[in-house]
C-alpha cells in the first residue's frame, strides 16, 4: 500500500507542472519511490524474523550480525528442499553458510549422532534403541512428504496409471509374483491388460541407508504379515534374495536405474516425480486402508496427515503410514531434522535454533512458495508447535 500511495502523492504533486520540469521532477520521483521501496523490503523482513522470535520464544538475532556455518547431510527426499531453502534464509541471514549434501537417511542420522554434521536429514525417525544410546538428540519435523511407486514398462501410456497394492509389492519385492501378467496385477488393472505382456518384473530397491527404504518397507509391513515376519522395515533390510533385481544409490540413483531398466519398478521420494515423469516412468495408484486406490496428490497427503497428525507425541517420532480416510495417500511421511540439543558453543546453538524456525515457519521454509515445488505440504500448527518446542532445547553449554 506504501508503493500505490507513493505513487498517488507524486501524481498529484506533480501532474500540472509544465513539461520543461517533467524529466528533473521524474527523476525526484522515482528516487523517493525507490527509497520507499526500500523501506517496504526493510519491514517486511523485520516481520519475517519478528514472526521467527515470535514461534521460538527467544530473540530474533539481527540480520546482519547473526553469522557462521552449517553443514547439513542426509535424506536425498528432503535435499531439494534443503537446496531452495539455501537462499532464502541467506536473503535474510547473508552471514550464515548452509552446506547441505545427498547422503541417506542412514548416514544422514549416524551423522548428527556423532556430531559430524549440525543438522542430520531423514525420511525416518530414529529407532527406540537408538535413542537409548543418543538420548540428547531429538528428531524434529519440518514438513509432511510421500512417496511414489515408479515404473518402467514400454508402450503404456502416461494417462494410465496401473493400481498396486502392498501385498503385490511386497510379493514382486520377496520374488512371489515375478511377471508384469501375473493374475494379482491383470486383476487390479483391467483397463492395462494389453500393455501388462510376460515381461519379468525387475525391482529396485536402495543400496545405501535410507529413509524412501524405512517408509516402503512400512507399508509393506503394515498391509502383508508375510513381509513383516521375513523382513520388516528400516533404513536397511535383509533384502530377499532374487535372480533378476537391481540397486540405486539416493533417489537420483534410483530413477537412473529405473530409467535403464525395461520392466523395472521401483519406490522413489514425491520431490523426485517431476523428474520421473520426464524420463516417461509411469506412477502407480495406491490402495489405501479405505480400500482405493489413490492418485499421490497434495490433497491426498493432507488427507492421511490430518487422520494421524493429531497423535503426534512430544518427541514427534511417529508413523504415518497406511493413514485411514477414504482419500489418504498410504506412504507420507514426516521429513525430520536429526539435531543434538546439546551443541559445543552458544552460536552454533542459535543458528540451529534460528534456521530450523525459519524452516518450519508458515511464512519462511514452511510456505507454498517452498513446499509446492517439491510436492510436500506444511506442517499443521499442531506439529509447528511440538517442532518449536524442541527447537528451544538446542543449546549451547
Amino acid at each position: 500500500m506504501y508503493f500505490f500511495y507513493i505513487i498517488y502523492i507524486y501524481a498529484i504533486r506533480y501532474g500540472s507542472h509544465r513539461c520543461m520540469y517533467m524529466k528533473q521532477r521524474y527523476r525526484r520521483s522515482i528516487g523517493k519511490i525507490a527509497a520507499g521501496l526500500i523501506i517496504v523490503v526493510v519491514v517486511l523482513a523485520a516481520v519475517g524474523i519478528a514472526y521467527f522470535a515470535f514461534l521460538s520464544g527467544h530473540k530474533a538475532p539481527p540480520t546482519n550480525q547473526l553469522s557462521g556455518t552449517l553443514s547439513e547431510t542426509g535424506s536425498s527426499l528432503l535435499y531439494p528442499l534443503f537446496n531452495l531453502w539455501v537462499p532464502g534464509f541467506k536473503a535474510l541471514y547473508p552471514g550464515v553458510q548452509l552446506n547441505t549434501a545427498s547422503t541417506g537417511s542412514g548416514t544422514g542420522i549416524s551423522s548428527a549422532e556423532t556430531g559430524v554434521v549440525q543438522i542430520g536429514a531423514s525420511d525416518a525417525y530414529m529407532s527406540n534403541a537408538q535413542i537409548s544410546q543418543y538420548p540428547n538428540i531429538l528428531n524434529i519435523p519440518l514438513a509432511i512428504s510421500a512417496q511414489q511407486i515408479n515404473y518402467n514398462i514400454p508402450g503404456l501410456p502416461a494417462s494410465i496409471h496401473l493400481n498396486m497394492s502392498g501385498p503385490v509389492l511386497a510379493q514382486i519385492y520377496m520374488g512371489k509374483i515375478l511377471y508384469w501378467d501375473d493374475p494379482a496385477i491383470v486383476a487390479a488393472n483391467p483397463g492395462a491388460t494389453q500393455y501388462l505382456t510376460h515381461q519379468h518384473i525387475i525391482p529396485i530397491h536402495r543400496s545405501d541407508g535410507s529413509g524412501d527404504t524405512f517408509i516402503f518397507t512400512q507399508y509393506l509391513s503394515k498391509t502383508y504379515p508375510a513381509w513383516n515376519s521375513s523382513v520388516g522395515f528400516g533404513t536397511s533390510v535383509s533384502w530377499p534374495a532374487l535372480q533378476v533385481q537391481d540397486t540405486g544409490n539416493g533417489n537420483g540413483g534410483m530413477v537412473n536405474a529405473l530409467a535403464k531398466d525395461k520392466y523395472g519398478i521401483a519406490y522413489i521420494g514425491v520431490s523426485y516425480l517431476l523428474q520421473t515423469v520426464n524420463e516417461g516412468l509411469g506412477y502407480a495408484y495406491l490402495l489405501n486402508q479405505a480400500g482405493n486406490y489413490v492418485n499421490i496428490t497434495q490433497q491426498n497427503i493432507q488427507a492421511a496427515a490430518n487422520s494421524l497428525v493429531s497423535q503426534t507425541p512430544p518427541d514427534e517420532r511417529i508413523s504415518l503410514i497406511y493413514a485411514p480416510g477414504a482419500n489418504s495417500y498410504p506412504i507420507i511421511n514426516y521429513e525430520y531434522a536429526i539435531v543434538s540439543k546439546s551443541q559445543p558453543d552458544a552460536n552454533t546453538a542459535l543458528l540451529i535454533r534460528t534456521f530450523l524456525s525459519w524452516a518450519i515457519s508458515p511464512n519462511g521454509g514452511n510456505s507454498p512458495t517452498y513446499l509446492n515445488q517439491v510436492g510436500f505440504i506444511p506442517l499443521p500448527s499442531s506439529v509447528v508447535q511440538l517442532s518449536q518446542a524442541q527447537i528451544n532445547q538446542i543449546q549451547g553449554p
